[in-house]
């Protein structure tokens, strides 16, 4: 991307931010036809930019919804910004991990406002043009100084070459790569939990295709390690299926080998434990299917520091053959008294019973376990970590509040991109033009459609 001159900071007017609050209905009957065309015309004039957009997302009108409801979501805060504090974070963090420049802003406010002007025609007055383009500059702003803060945090703020030193399957949809660096230096630190964007050139697609995948183990200077769950039903070879959002599970699974090289950039990412809050604090983790990834990298990080602090691991799992990491959490469990997993299978295939390891059959329910032994809920800074399905992880947030838990203290992860989470509490919303997505606590900006390959 050439460099581009981003206009100077000009707070918008009390009259400006007035006429986006007002207009903002009009925009709930238009916004996805203003988004789509948004799309449709960036897109035309500059198709190097689907090397950004998640094209999948693109053809199956996600991101278009989830514009239509950022921008709603944006009038609505726009004179109390810090309220999207949060949300601007993780969207930040999304947009490092594809290397943003501040000349996509310039990009993506010049066709936002243009799709405007052209769906809302007469109506789209020189003034409500010019307030939507303050506020945007405000917001984009503030979003392209937190992103140079979290590159100025790396060694190398680009894209760069690894090799696939290893493949290992872990379980018949999920498989481990073993990424090293090809210019032999050390790879950037991380936060267990975070995720790396990896590019990977898709067949019948002109532009390679971006996904993020979580990180799956503790930090390791020589390497990182992705756990990619396949999805079924997609066949690389035939072109009519290249908008199946399984398009690059699949190629990393059955085209990508032992030795072949990939693009990545740098670890980035909210969602993550942080081992200096709270040392001492219980740590619950819970993961449906493949959410099971970056709570993998906390637990081998918990190993690795050789934390004592209490820890229940929760999982669940359709059933042995879907079952990642297995052995190894039966390993880990054996090492710490203090340390316990229960694991609900629905096929009831899964066995192997110990005082610290439990299986159990059917649905994950968090409301039988015991509230202090397995959930300790006695504890005020116990610290709650989710990862699965969209519903999944709400409704376990849901329960745990009302079981007690201090809604602060949970955390999870949001794979794919779409309509807004629910919260247990009336939701912060949000996004950025930028990202064209919204989001709430712990969703990603759908730029890149947080891992939707990733779903659990």
């Amino acid at each position: 991307m050439t460099e581009s001159v981003v206009p100077p900071m000009v707070p918008p007017t009390e009259e400006q931010i007035a006429i986006v609050k007002s207009t903002a209905p009009v925009l709930e009957v238009h916004g996805v036809t203003i988004t789509s065309t948004f799309y449709k015309n960036m897109h035309g004039d500059i198709p190097a930019l689907h090397e950004i957009f998640n094209q999948t997302n693109q053809q199956n009108g996600h991101q278009a919804r989830a514009l239509a409801m950022s921008v709603l979501a944006y009038a609505k805060y726009i004179d109390n910004l810090a309220v999207l504090g949060e949300t601007v974070e993780l969207i930040c963090q999304k947009h490092a991990s594809l290397v943003i420049e501040p000349a996509h802003y310039n990009i993506v406010g010049k066709y936002l406002l243009e799709a405007i002007k052209e769906v809302l025609g007469d109506a789209a007055t020189p003034a409500i043009i010019d307030a939507w383009g303050a506020c945007y500059w405000q917001l984009a702003h503030i979003m392209i100084n937190r992103e140079e803060e979290i590159y100025k945090e790396k060694a190398n703020r680009d894209w760069r070459q690894f090799t696939v030193e290893k493949k290992i399957k872990e379980s018949n949809e999920v498989t481990s790569f073993y990424l090293k660096p090809k210019d032999g230096k050390p790879v950037e630190t991380y936060k267990p939990g975070q995720y790396i964007t990896v590019k990977v050139a898709v067949p019948q697609q002109e532009w390679k295709q971006c996904r993020q995948y979580s990180l799956s183990t503790s930090q390791n200077p020589e390497y990182y390690r992705i756990s990619v769950k396949r999805i079924d039903g997609v066949d690389v070879k035939d072109p009519s299926q290249q908008a199946h959002p399984g398009w690059v599970s699949n190629v990393l699974h059955d085209t990508v080998k032992e030795g072949d090289s990939l693009d990545l950039t740098f670890p980035c990412g909210s969602f993550f434990l942080d081992s200096e809050a709270n040392p001492e604090a219980p740590v619950v983790l819970i993961s449906g299917g493949v959410g099971v990834t970056p709570l993998m990298a906390m637990l081998n990080t918990l190993v690795d520091n050789g934390s004592e602090r209490p820890l229940t691991w929760i999982h669940a799992t359709r059933g042995q053959s879907a079952y990642a990491f297995g052995d190894h959490l039966k390993a880990v469990m054996k090492t710490k008294k203090n340390w316990h997993a229960v694991v609900y299978n629905r096929d009831l295939t899964l066995s192997g019973d110990s005082d610290n390891y439990k299986v159990l059959g059917g649905k994950l329910d968090l409301p039988s376990l015991d509230r202090n032994a397995d959930l300790y809920l006695d504890n005020p800074n116990t610290q709650y970590f989710i990862c699965g399905p969209d519903s999944f992880m709400v409704e376990l947030k849901d329960i745990l509040v009302n079981l007690g838990a201090s809604a602060e203290n949970v955390k999870y992860e949001r794979f794919g991109t779409g309509d807004v989470v629910r919260e247990p509490k009336p939701a912060v919303t949000g996004g950025c033009p930028v990202s064209h997505g919204s989001a709430t606590a712990g969703m990603k900006c759908p730029v890149s459609g947080a891992v939707v390959e990733q779903s659990a």
